[in-house]
This record gives C-alpha cells, structure tokens and sequence, in this order.
C-alpha cells in the first residue's frame, strides 16, 4: 500500500455497540476519495466485544490496523495510534461518530490550507448542535469558559472529539504528551501553542449521543487538576527534554 494521505484514529473503549457501524460509514466514505487512507482502531480496556469486532472488520479491509493497547485512558489510545500511522494527515475520530464522517474533507487542503492542527469545533460560526441538551450545552461551555482564561485563551471549543494533525509538524506533541486521560487535548494544544503552531477551528454538525460517557462535572474537575499539572509540567522543564 502506499503511504497514506489520510490516517483515521479511533480510540474505542467498550464500543461494542457503536464501533460497527461506524467502521461501515468510515470505509463507506473513504471508498469514494481519491487518496490512500488507513484506519486504526486502538482498543484499550474493554470488557466487552470491542476487540474481537475490530478484529473482524480488520479481515475484511485491509487498510484497518487494530490495536490493543494496555494503558487505560482516551490519551493513552489516542497516543498510541498517532504514532504508530503513517497518513500525513492524521484525523482521531470519536468511536460514535457524532460527527458526520462526510464533514471530514473541511479538514484537509483545499477545503483548510496553511495549518498544523484542525480542531472540529461546536461553536465556530456555521457549526450546527443537533438534541444536545440545554444542561449539557451550558456545562460544557463553563468548562470551555475555565479552559480559557486558564491555559488556552481564544480556542473556543477544545474538547470535540474531532481533531486532524498535519504529522509532519505535530508528531513531537504526541511524544511529549503526559496526560492519559479525557484532558489530552488540552496538552496537546497548549504544547502547539508553546511551539507557535497553526490552529484553526473547523464548524462542524455535532449530534448529542445520550449514551455519551462524559459526565459534566467529574470530568471538568479533572480538567481542572490537570490544567494545573500541564502548568507544573511546564515549571519542571518536562516538555524541554527531548522526546
């Protein structure tokens, strides 16, 4: 195969219900591009059948690589297929598909030029929420209030599971990535911003999943305490060290 354009990453943690139908959309859609392109399913954690469906999908397209990967955490998944593809462009995409896969290309040149990382974004201009509750709507944008006046001023939604990485610039941020859990993003971003890379937010439609496993509170207090390890990573001189 050659080296591929487009690497799509999915982390999947007990996905045994949505993976399947969202391998099908996945490779529905890249049939129809004129690019070579691989997915990869990094599983980490499971107690269900998320790897054996993976594995099966894997039989029947061979440009789908699993992974089973040991660490538990969002960012420890999402680290491991990142470095491990080869795509110049690579895209981590949520294991619901709550984005429509056919909003990818605003992604990728030439529908976005002259950037290192595109964040899918539920807030930019032209960006459309589908059944997301009026609770869910206003907890995630206090937590993106906190997130910005403590560490990433002016990125008005980072935690959209919806994210393209032009590899060639940001693969030294995924190989000084310490978080392994839901806040990843926010390293991974204020990393960028430190070495003055090119972000752009993309609008994107973003459908509400009532079996989402984020839960508002927990997880912005834990965002919380990480914001401020990310700082003390910064007093230390981790992210100077060379990966």
């Amino acid at each position: 195969m050659n080296k591929p354009f487009l690497s799509i990453i999915i982390p999947a943690h007990n996905e045994e219900n949505r993976l399947p139908r969202t391998l099908e959309e996945i490779f529905s859609f890249l049939e129809k591009q004129n690019y070579p392109s691989q997915v990869i399913v990094v599983e980490n954690g499971s107690s269900d059948k998320t790897l054996e469906i993976a594995n099966d999908f894997a039989k029947k397209h061979p440009s789908l690589t699993v992974i089973h990967e040991e660490r538990s955490g969002k960012g420890s998944a999402i680290r491991r297929g990142v470095i491990a593809a080869q795509g110049e462009y690579r895209f981590i995409c949520d294991a619901d598909l709550s984005m429509p896969i056919d909003d990818l290309p605003k992604f990728l040149p030439p529908a976005v030029e002259h950037f290192d990382i595109a964040i899918g974004s539920r807030e930019a201009p032209g960006s459309i929420r589908y059944n997301e509750p009026s609770y869910r709507h206003i907890g995630g944008r206090a937590i993106n209030l906190v997130i910005r006046a403590l560490i990433l001023p002016g990125l008005n939604d980072t935690q959209c599971g919806f994210k393209c990485f032009r590899a060639e610039t940001t693969i030294e941020l995924f190989q000084k990535q310490t978080l392994t859990g839901w806040s990843f993003d926010i390293e991974l971003l204020y990393l960028a911003r430190r070495k003055k890379l090119r972000i752009r937010e993309i609008p994107i439609r973003w459908r509400f999943d009532p079996d989402s496993k984020v839960s508002a509170l927990r997880d912005a207090l834990r965002m919380i305490g990480d914001i401020f390890r990310i700082r003390l990573n910064q007093l230390r001189g981790v992210y100077d060290a060379k990966p």
